[in-house]
């Protein structure tokens, strides 16, 4: 099993202008909100202590509002409220440009991973490749329930709604590897609903999508041909895409490029053969609910089935 760390889902370390202006409206509010908690515990500290009653003494004389204090007391909250509502728009349009161009990729959710397609023709799953310094315009969509993306450090939270496409902006300012979710409960394996964004200079990305881009080679050996053959006969053409070998699926992860990503069942394992093997032979047991049977595949079929998708690179 994976334990998820690479990717970095901290929202207190933003890495690009959209999810700054969110972290300084946090850090802000939070410091107002701070200094009014102690203001108010230091005068209700400082009543209980002043103005306690004494054994012996009379009852406190009472006194009718003083004005001074009555418009002090809301002309200061009203000023608060209202620099925090202008920092709330303000950090609105900062997070969120008002443009509307073609989108620079598809993001589709669903029970319980992610479909991620480029206006290029590259299709792969939960994991997202992005050039680092250029801002995309990304159209999320729900295949099934209601979702959220989230990749914190990068952007802020956007729904996806069946049927009611959204956008968001997404943007890295700096390489590296950041973590994502879905951070809306959308079924028994919502925990596991992972992604991962990889920021790269242009000119990797560049190298990343032209082999994504690429169509499956034919198995190089016989082991290799055989697990294919096994691939049809169980019918996972049916749901998995393979391009380039007729298999068009369309319902699970497009498994052109599988051995290419880093995980497993949007982040429940790690892309290794061993873990591979382990999900081909029971997915339920890895991922408890997923919406890939168990084959009950022999040893053999499984050994065959590996090889075939070991090469797709």
């Amino acid at each position: 099993m994976v334990v998820w760390g690479p990717g970095n889902e901290s929202p207190f370390e933003p890495s690009s202008p959209f999810a700054a202006a969110i972290t300084r409206m946090f850090d802000i509010t939070l410091v107002v909100c701070a200094i009014i908690g102690i203001g108010v515990t230091a005068v209700i500290a400082y009543s209980l202590a002043a103005f306690r009653a004494r054994r012996g003494a009379p009852e406190p004389s009472q006194h009718t509002g003083d004005k001074r204090i009555e418009i002090l007391w809301t002309a200061v909250p009203l000023a608060i409220v209202t620099w925090l509502f202008v920092l709330a728009v303000e950090t609105m349009a900062k997070s969120d440009p008002q443009v509307d161009p073609p989108a620079d990729l598809t993001v589709i959710a669903h029970q319980w991973w992610w479909e991620v397609r480029y206006p290029s023709g590259v299709v792969t799953a939960n994991e997202i490749h992005i050039p680092v310094g250029r801002s995309l315009y990304v159209r999320v969509e729900s295949a099934d329930v209601v979702h959220d993306f989230s990749v914190p450090q990068l952007t802020r939270r956007m729904d996806a709604v069946p049927g009611h496409p959204n956008h968001v902006w997404l943007r890295a300012d700096a390489p590296g590897t950041y973590g994502g979710a879905c951070f809306e409960f959308c079924g028994l394996q919502h925990a596991w609903m992972r992604l991962r964004v990889f920021a790269e200079p242009g000119a990797a990305f560049d190298v990343w999508q032209r082999a994504q881009l690429a169509a499956a080679a034919p198995p190089s050996g016989d082991a290799a041909a055989r697990g294919e053959r096994v691939f049809q006969a169980q019918a996972c053409g049916t749901c998995h895409a393979v391009e380039g070998r007729g298999f068009l699926g369309g319902v699970g992860p497009d498994l052109t490029h599988l051995v290419s990503r880093t995980t497993l069942g949007a982040g429940v394992a790690d892309d290794t053969p061993d873990q591979l093997r382990a999900w081909l032979q029971n997915p339920q047991d890895i991922k408890p609910g997923a919406h890939m049977p168990s084959f009950n595949l022999t040893q053999e079929q499984l050994g065959e089935l590996l090889a075939y998708l070991e090469e797709l690179r």
